[in-house]
């Protein structure tokens, strides 16, 4: 199916770079766009997920391993890369990639994507977004995520769900740590190899369900503090979690680190 562009060029060899064991992407977003909507499971993960989900859970860290693509949403990893290596990477960050996702007129037709919201209010709240700005997204176009226990994620009813519409993209908009999971099980089961984003709150950042970050704020790595502010109480613990990420990413920079014990 066309993406209703020009084939944009391939990703060189300098477009990637290894960090904790994750292949990320760190090329141009328009290069980074076409990837994503080649197939197959894309990951943004978050500076609490690298710092604790990659080490503790074994189906986290798996699906970041095994990414098909891997954008650099954290800013945290990117300037600690930059303080420990001196070398500067590009930050892909999910919001961003959501925003050239949706950019895409082809992606407007009838059964096209496929949601997974977090909650009948976030559903009703997206989906109200994207009917003003012309996506044909029905009732048979969205799954209300139930609660997911820790571990490997085998929904049979979301699978069946999806092969029922044969969407080109599944878009996971719900929790970091449980969405890869989830993406990994769907990438296993699903047939014709959908593109499945894992890009959690990013529609919630355009839709109102979470505090507004101007591009501005985004470039220059100030979305948490946006999201900080907006609602100290829920975020303070994610953002102490994600200081851990500074110990281990000097200490094992390219490589995976060990897995803590069950």
């Amino acid at each position: 199916m066309s993406t209703g562009a020009a084939p944009g060029p391939a990703p060189a060899a300098g477009d990637y770079r290894t960090i904790l064991g994750v292949r990320f992407f760190v090329g141009p977003i328009e290069t980074g766009t076409d990837l994503a909507l080649a197939g197959g499971l894309v990951v943004a993960p978050s500076g609490p997920g690298l710092a604790f989900d990659l080490v503790h859970s074994p189906a986290y860290r798996e699906a970041l391993t095994t990414a098909d693509l891997a954008i650099t949403d954290s800013g945290w990893m990117v300037l600690l890369w930059r303080l420990f290596t001196g070398e500067t990477l590009a930050r892909n960050s999910g919001l961003k990639l959501i925003r050239a996702v949706l950019a895409r007129e082809d992606l407007k037709r009838p059964g096209a994507i496929f949601w997974v919201m977090p909650s009948a209010e976030e559903d009703a709240r997206n989906r109200a977004w994207l009917r003003e700005r012309g996506f044909a997204v029905t009732e048979e176009d969205v799954y209300i995520a139930p609660h997911y226990a820790p571990g490997p994620i085998h929904d049979e009813t979301l699978v069946g769900r999806i092969e029922a519409r044969a969407p080109r993209v599944v878009m996971l908009a719900i929790g970091g740590g449980v969405q890869e999971r989830l993406g990994l099980g769907l990438r296993a089961r699903l047939a014709g190899r959908p593109s499945i984003l894992c890009l959690g709150a990013a529609i919630a950042f355009l839709t109102g369900g979470q505090v507004a970050i101007p591009v501005w704020a985004d470039r220059f790595f100030l979305g948490w503090l946006f999201r900080l502010a907006s609602d100290p109480r829920k975020f303070w613990r994610r953002y102490w979690i994600a200081l851990r990420l500074a110990p281990l990413l000097w200490r094992w920079r390219e490589r995976l680190p060990t897995a803590a014990r069950a």
